[in-house]
C-alpha cells in the first residue's frame, strides 16, 4: 500500500537544509537559490558552515511560491505581487484593547508632563558659563 501525502509535515522541524526542502517541495535546490535572488521575503539563515537552514514559515512560503508558478502559472513578477499583496492583507492594523489603550494615554500624559517640568526648568536654571 502507497502512502500519498497530500500536504508536507513543514512544522516537525525547526529549521531543515536546503536538500530537505528541495525534496518536499519537489524542485531541485538551485531553483530555490533562485528564487530567494526573486523573492526578498525569502531568506533563509545560513549555519556555521555556510548552509541555508529554512525554516517551518519559509517552507510554506516556498510551497506558495511554487503553486503560483507551476499550477497557476504566474510570473516571477505577478507571483511576487501576489504574495506582496497577500501579506499586507494578512497584516492589517492590530486593534488596541481598552486596557492597553489606558496605558498609553497614562504613558503619555506622563511623558508630557515631564516634557513642561524639563521646559520650566530649562526656563529657571541660571545661565551657565564656560
Amino acid at each position: 500500500m502507497a502512502l500519498i501525502r497530500s500536504e508536507p509535515d513543514v512544522d516537525s522541524k525547526l529549521y531543515r537544509p536546503i536538500s530537505e526542502v528541495s525534496e518536499l517541495v519537489g524542485v531541485k535546490p538551485h531553483v530555490l537559490r533562485y528564487w530567494e535572488t526573486q523573492f526578498s521575503m525569502l531568506r533563509p539563515r545560513k549555519n556555521r558552515a555556510g548552509n541555508r537552514m529554512y525554516r517551518p514559515d519559509e517552507v510554506k512560503l516556498l510551497l506558495q511560491i511554487k503553486e503560483l508558478l507551476y499550477q497557476r502559472r504566474f510570473t516571477i513578477a505577478g507571483a511576487r505581487r501576489r504574495l506582496l499583496d497577500a501579506r499586507r492583507e494578512d497584516s492589517p492594523q492590530v486593534e488596541m484593547g481598552f486596557h492597553e489603550a489606558e496605558k498609553q494615554l497614562a504613558l503619555r500624559e506622563v511623558t508630557d508632563e515631564l516634557r513642561r517640568l524639563a521646559g520650566r526648568l530649562r526656563a529657571h536654571a541660571p545661565a551657565r558659563r564656560p
